[in-house]
């Protein structure tokens, strides 16, 4: 073994409204050793994400909340250090549910082979992972993309948004993205294709919307909530499907907040179909749409990483989600 070390991540402390670096503690908790069926994991690259935020919370969610002092948890990639199962050898790259840690030992049930064939392992925690096939799924599975809808995705410089708005393109749709700075709006339109762009920093989003869809929209896939999804849900067209795959701009929200606007600005519209998903419940259907997204990356579908290093960068980079800073996925790089 190569270190005595394990730097770990714990919660240190339920935030109150947005979270700050000291409801996060670090502490070394040890290499542990693997038991019967157990794999040694070495951490390559850690996710971090918007729904960690609801598990920072003492309320019932589809994910349980942590406690205090617990460990917490993370999609991540990484190295067979030492396997007591038989799936796994020394030396396999692997990706499961592990920690904000250096090392984790983990049941052999709980991690997967990362096939992500020519594209690099860290693709396994976006493009070929959980935000891909959330893209998929609320894309296609959900919105019932066709060719020549006006699909409008917000938080479109996002994991999840950049690769929902170049699905739809595949299906021949005409895609809108909405963004919060310039920077990413070109990214989306320059260097992903989408049809169009809007920076949600503007003083007539409303106006914005209508003027980037003439026709308006048929399928909007919701990543944000709030001032956003009011301004695109003004211009829903008649058959109309909704995606609620999230609403970053609720999750720091505290009881006896000011309630944001929503179902009322429907106006009568009343053949809009709305539907909110999980992607864990569409599991029976992640190794087709992996496979179909895992033909498409590097040629018709493009990504972005921001990656911090080390794993004293988490809190940092996890923060910085909801302040807007990153590009495309978000990912701590641990070890190499």
């Amino acid at each position: 073994m190569s270190s005595d070390t394990n730097r770990q991540w714990v919660l240190a402390s339920r935030p109150t409204g947005e979270p700050t670096g000291e409801d996060f503690e670090m502490v070394d908790a040890g290499v542990p050793e693997p038991g019967p069926k157990e794999v040694l994991v070495r951490t390559q690259y850690m996710s971090v994400d918007p729904y960690m935020r609801g598990r920072m919370r003492d309320a019932d969610s589809y994910a349980d909340p942590w406690g205090v002092g617990d460990a917490m948890r993370a999609r991540c990639v990484g190295e067979v250090v030492e396997s007591n199962h038989t799936d796994f050898a020394a030396g396999d790259t692997v990706t499961g549910n592990l920690y904000w840690a250096e090392y984790a030992a983990v049941d052999g049930e709980q991690l997967a082979h990362a096939d992500t064939g020519s594209a690099p392992v860290s693709t396994a925690l976006h493009v070929l992972g959980m935000p891909g096939r959330t893209a998929y799924v609320g894309t296609v599975d959900i919105g019932e993309v066709e060719p020549g809808d006006t699909v409008v995705v917000s938080g479109a410089a996002g994991a999840v948004g950049s690769v929902a708005g170049q699905v739809a393109a595949i299906a021949g749709a005409r895609v809108v993205g909405i963004a919060g700075s310039d920077r990413k709006v070109e990214w989306v339109t320059d260097e992903l294709g989408f049809d169009a762009g809007v920076n949600y920093n503007t003083d007539d989003l409303s106006a914005e919307v209508a003027e980037a869809c003439p026709r308006g929209v048929d399928l909007y896939f919701e990543n944000v909530g709030g001032e956003v999804s009011d301004a695109v849900l003004d211009h829903l067209a008649q058959f109309s499907r909704v995606a609620v795959s999230g609403k970053i701009s609720l999750y720091n929200a505290q009881p006896g907040d000011e309630a944001l606007t929503g179902p009322r600005r429907f106006h009568q519209r009343t053949k809009t179909r709305v539907e909110g998903f999980i992607v864990s419940d569409h599991a029976h259907r992640f190794e087709h749409i992996t496979d179909r997204l895992r033909r498409w990356t590097g040629d018709q579908l493009q990504y972005r990483e921001t990656v911090t290093d080390g794993i004293e960068s988490a809190p940092e980079a996890f923060l910085g989600l909801f302040e807007g800073e990153n590009i495309g996925k978000q990912l701590v790089r641990v070890g190499e």
